[in-house]
């Protein structure tokens, strides 16, 4: 592309802008093939994993690339990951199946009009927050066993829930996830270890 503006605003500002171009595009890019890999089978989404004061940035080269926006931060979807489920067990003495359960249902609760999503490794544990109420299912590292075992449950099931697979997902794995009856993936890569491209700046004219 060609840009035109002030000569020494140029020079002192080149690097910055190309910095913020490579990483970016960088992200774009690989978001892009993760896409074209899941050839419409499921949703790409990406994850909080991000460059500290960059996140909205990062989240917007997601988009470019074709890729969803997963939660911005703790205010837009509420997410019950393994340590408040750890935590949960710990403060009122439960087993792990009981202490999904009863988190999954005070966060519905409490959220209203934002989604509840539950981080899971296995059938026992997806059943008992989706029957608390979960909208969101993620798989995380899961064994792919465990997750047919979960679709073949909700066959019997009138409520729907979005099914996530997550966890170490790269595009070499993406073809055996795409035989799986899912909704989307969640990819922390595409953002915390997408390569940057190559670009440079070159001054052709200078206006008098």
């Amino acid at each position: 592309c060609k840009i035109k503006g002030p000569l020494k605003e140029f020079l002192s500002g080149e690097r910055v802008a190309l910095n913020f171009l490579q990483h970016l595009s960088g992200i774009s890019t690989l978001t892009r093939e993760f896409v074209k890999k899941a050839d419409g089978k499921f949703e790409v989404f990406d994850t909080r994993k991000t460059t500290p004061l960059l996140r909205e940035l990062e989240k917007y080269a997601v988009k470019v690339g074709g890729g969803k926006n997963h939660r911005m931060g703790l205010y837009d979807m509420v997410l019950i990951k393994d340590n408040h489920i750890s935590a949960f067990m710990k403060r009122y003495n439960l087993g792990k199946e009981r202490a999904i359960f009863e988190v999954t249902k005070k966060a519905k609760q409490k959220s209203k009009n934002i989604k509840v999503e539950v981080e899971v490794k296995n059938f026992s544990e997806a059943k008992s927050a989706f029957l608390a109420g979960a909208d969101i299912i993620m798989f995380d590292n899961a064994e792919i066993s465990e997750l047919k075992k979960f679709n073949k449950f909700l066959k019997d099931e009138k409520r729907k829930v979005i099914i996530e697979f997550s966890g170490n997902v790269n595009i070499n794995s993406l073809k055996k996830i795409k035989g799986l009856n899912i909704d989307r993936v969640s990819v922390g890569m595409i953002t915390h270890s997408a390569p940057s491209l190559d670009f440079s700046l070159r001054i052709v004219d200078i206006l008098k």
